[in-house]
């Protein structure tokens, strides 16, 4: 028990310090300390009462300058009081007791009613039980006294008050709670005291009021009718201290509304009977429009209802509330005497200002009922009125016009457009001549769109100057311009608004203007434009339409449809062109690609399966272009590398990654072919995007040989050829090593190394040793071949010679000197194996280079060497068909003549010796 104290002592000291801001925290913890007065220890310690007096204080100043919460303060209200019935003395004297039930009975129902208010009806209910038995205590104390009999009335006075006031708040918590008999229970009590307590008929019966208003906004039409038919009931117990006569008739009000909504003929009675007591109460306009519901409702007669309504009229009601009227009766199907009470409103309000909103009504309801003609006179009589002193308001002029655009361009879906235009015509009648207006620009175009229907087109060109002279930078106005235009082929002017067009879709459409233009309306009244040219037949223009729609429009999927039309119509232009303008038709197209593999990739507001859908589109479209390009390496490589971007967009399988690489494959070859095209240019950015594609195949390559078997495939071949070339032109170190991977294939064609070991040499590539490694490779696969093919033999042995010893060398190695050597005596072989086929030029070709040799090695006093080369030259001339006889003569004078000379030589360089 002493902790509690001092635990509960310092809690308080510690919320009362000045400089003290957690609040929160400190009050949780005293909740827990002290969670009610039920679960408290008696402690009867007066520091501890004087520590609940300081709560309670503490919490009514921080809640008038709002520091707290009323959570907050409910909580320190629930420790307060709790804290207070713990310190009760245990022998107290009569008039402590009675102070105490005092103070407690105050702190208690202030408390609940603090809990009430925080919608807390289970932690209120403990504090409003001790409140009442403490207050019935004291009462029946009070009632037992002898003496002072005038002071014991007055204060069973004040406790049956505040009995009163308590008994009131735990019916408030038990409807709160969905226990609506113990309300009844303690209203009952409450209406029973108020015998005694007349002053206090008001506040009860506001009470009861506001419990049927909980009831009725829970459903709970019987319990909410119940509630408020106490709440009259009360009222009229005193009519001294009853609601005003207005509070009266709102609860028979709501009453009968309640009836009403219980749908039954019953109920109907009541609610009848209800509200003409609210009206007898005090008459008022809901009041009034509430009984002609409840008339319609329970199904009451014409002259029932007729009656109801001319009180309306003789009551001053408002127009509003008159037309409503009227819109309650078309509602409920009492057409006819919906039409007769509008025509009697118009006559009441003849002299009002508002009677256009009136007149406008009767449009209104003509027009849902389909009475077109009596429609249009009424139309006829007000556009006369307005301009002889029944002018419409501004609202209802708005409203008027509003109905008959909407008629019109119904009339106008419908292809009825001499009835649209008519209506169109109406609305015009309400525009002062010379008025400047953006409205009166909408509505001249719509009359210019129904005059062009109706083929009368110098009609709508005369509505159409007023449009631009009304809106002149609207891109409706331009719009309307292009549509008369293409009617009369005109293709400067449509080409001039369209233009306007696009120029006016990149700015923003102001707040004010965003009623006539809607975010797209800009790229939809371009797509219109582009299918107005087609139908007309104007290409030209629909693509000018479609290329300012894709530049404008936020919707990617309506770019895609456009990119898609402008492909087509590109397509149509480069089959009928010629030569001169099929490129620049080319490189349009490739920019409409390129834009739709823009699009795409955003993937906004499209799902998987049409994005798919749009890039393999878009891909076969590159794919087929590409091939029209042969001529063209630069536009083939941009198109293959287009529909490679764009297949990278759509799920993998062994088709697209079959396509994928064709496309590198063929991009790198057509990057190549570029760069042959142009050998004097600089080529390294060409070449490098030549590799990027040659290593990106190899990835798609090595990806799609998992899924089958590709031993016949020529990709592996393919794909080293063209990294080699690239490698040679960029004189890339990793050139041998291509090289070397060419060597390991399985199967390496012949064809293939010579193709190599030209590009090894083929400028500004010059790499004679690769080239030499190459043709050695090649000329070893021919012999090894069933059927030897003796042209391209010789013609390795050829190019092996002419790379080893080139022409006009001034010395010579002895190794290269050997290895020339060796390369001769393989073509001898090859000869000899075949005499009779081996070209005779050929022959005579190494003949000379022999022969040549020989000489030059003389020159150098190389005699040794000198006349070997020189009878290895001999050698070749039995093998010469028709030049041999020629040859033989010539040369067996000259070698005879160079033995001579080398047999003097040698002999002279003795004697030197």
């Amino acid at each position: 028990m002493e902790q509690f104290s001092s635990t509960v002592k310092f809690l308080v000291e510690k919320l009362l310090q000045k400089q003290q801001r957690d609040y929160d925290q400190i009050i949780e913890t005293l909740i827990c300390e002290v969670p009610g007065p039920d679960n408290c220890p008696e402690t009867p310690d007066p520091q501890l009462e004087e520590c609940a007096i300081q709560l309670w204080n503490w919490a009514i100043a921080k809640s008038v300058d709002e520091t707290i919460s009323k959570l907050q303060k409910a909580k320190v209200r629930h420790v307060a009081c709790s804290l207070l019935y713990c310190c009760e003395p245990e022998n107290p004297t009569e008039g402590i007791i009675r102070k105490q039930i005092l103070a407690s009975t105050t702190m208690a129902s202030k408390t609940g009613r603090t809990w009430l208010d925080c919608k807390n009806p289970q932690m209120a209910d403990s504090f409003l039980k001790r409140a009442v038995t403490s207050l019935e205590t004291l009462y029946s104390q009070l009632t037992s006294r002898a003496d002072g009999a005038g002071d014991a009335t007055l204060s069973k006075g004040d406790v049956e008050k505040d009995l009163l006031r308590i008994l009131s708040c735990q019916a408030e918590s038990a409807i709160s709670q969905g226990k609506n008999h113990e309300a009844v229970v303690c209203m009952q009590r409450c209406k029973d005291m108020l015998l005694r307590l007349p002053k206090d008929t008001a506040y009860i019966s506001i009470t009861c009021y506001n419990f049927g208003i909980d009831a009725y906004n829970l459903g709970k039409l019987e319990d909410s009718a119940f509630w408020l038919s106490q709440s009259y009931e009360i009222g009229k117990m005193n009519l001294k201290y009853a609601p005003e006569p207005e509070m009266k008739a709102k609860v028979l009000r709501f009453l009968a509304t309640v009836y009403l909504e219980s749908d039954c003929q019953r109920s109907h009675e009541k609610a009848l009977s209800a509200v003409n007591l609210a009206n007898k109460e005090c008459a008022s306009v809901a009041g009034l429009y509430l009984k002609i519901r409840v008339l319609l409702r329970s199904g009451a007669s014409d002259d029932h209802i007729r009656a109801g309504l001319n009180e309306m009229l003789e009551s001053a009601v408002p127009l509003e509330v008159c037309l409503n009227t009227v819109r309650l009766l078309m509602s409920e199907d009492r057409e006819s005497l919906a039409f007769e009470h509008l025509r009697c409103v118009c006559c009441h309000f003849d002299s009002s200002p508002d009677l256009g909103t009136a007149l406008v009504l009767h449009i209104e309801l003509l027009l849902q009922r389909g009475k077109d003609l009596l429609c249009k006179q009424k139309i006829e009589d007000i556009i006369t009125g307005h301009y002889t002193g029944k002018q419409l308001t501004s609202q209802a002029l708005t409203s008027l016009h509003v109905m008959l655009w909407d008629k019109a361009s119904k009339h106008f879906e419908n292809k009825n457009y001499a009835e649209a235009l008519q209506w169109y015509n109406f609305s015009l009648s309400f525009f002062k001549g010379g008025q400047i207006d953006p409205n009166l620009a909408k509505l001249q175009r719509n009359r210019a769109s129904c005059f062009l229907q109706l083929k009368q087109l110098e009609k709508a060109k005369d509505a159409i100057m007023e449009v631009e002279r009304c809106d002149p930078d609207s891109i409706f106005t331009h719009f309307s311009v292009y549509k008369i235009a293409v009617q009369e082929n005109n293709v400067k002017k449509a080409a001039e608004a369209v233009n306007a067009m696009g120029r006016l879709a990149k700015i923003p459409v102001s707040s004010k203007d965003t009623i006539l233009v809607s975010e797209d309306a800009s790229s939809n009244l371009l797509s219109l434009a582009a299918q107005i040219a087609l139908e007309n037949e104007q290409e030209d223009i629909a693509m000018k339409a479609l290329e300012s729609l894709c530049e404008n429009s936020k919707d990617d999927a309506q770019v895609l449809t456009a990119l898609r039309c402008l492909v087509r119509l590109v397509l149509t232009t480069i089959e009928k062109s010629g030569d001169e303008t099929r490129n620049a038709n080319l490189d349009t197209l490739l920019l409409y690609l390129k834009t739709a593999l823009q699009k795409i990739s955003h993937r906004s507001n499209m799902t998987v399966k049409q994005c798919t859908e749009e890039a393999n589109w878009f891909r076969k479209i590159a794919w087929n272009s590409a091939l029209q390009c042969e001529s063209s390496p630069d536009r083939m490589r941009n198109f293959f590398v287009l529909s490679y971007q764009l297949s990278q967009l759509c799920p993998p399988d062994r088709t697209l990654l079959m396509g994928q690489k064709t496309c590198l494959l063929m991009a790198a070859a057509a990057t190549l072919e570029l760069c042959r095209k142009s050998p004097h240019s600089d080529q390294t950015e060409e070449l490098t995007q030549a590799l990027e594609h040659i290593q990106i195949c190899w990835e798609v390559w090595r990806s799609l040989k998992t899924s089958g078997n590709f031993s016949m495939d020529p990709t592996n071949t393919l794909l080293l050829l063209y990294e080699f070339e690239a490698r040679a032109k960029l004189n890339d170190p990793k050139l041998e090593t291509v090289l070397e991977s060419v060597l390991e294939l399985e199967h390496v064609d012949t064809k293939v190394l010579e193709t190599i070991a030209a590009l090894a040499m083929e400028p500004p590539s010059h790499f004679p040793l690769l080239c030499k490694k190459a043709l050695r490779a090649a000329l070893s696969l021919h012999k090894k071949q069933p059927q030897t093919d003796l042209a391209r033999c010789s013609k390795c042995v050829h190019s092996l010679i002419k790379l080893s010893l080139p022409s006009g060398v001034t010395e010579v190695e002895a190794h290269v000197l050997e290895e020339v050597w060796d390369y001769y005596e393989e073509a001898l072989s090859i000869i000899a194996a075949a005499p009779d086929d081996f070209p005779e030029m050929e022959t005579l070709w190494l003949l000379t280079r022999a022969w040549n040799t020989g000489i030059l090695l003389y020159s150098l006093t190389q005699y040794p060497e000198a006349e070997k080369w020189c009878g290895l030259a001999m050698s070749f001339i039995r093998h010469l068909g028709s030049l041999k006889e020629s040859y033989e003569v010539q040369l067996s004078e000259l070698y005879s003549e160079i033995l001579d000379r080398l047999d003097k030589a040698k002999n002279s360089h003795i004697m030197e010796e």
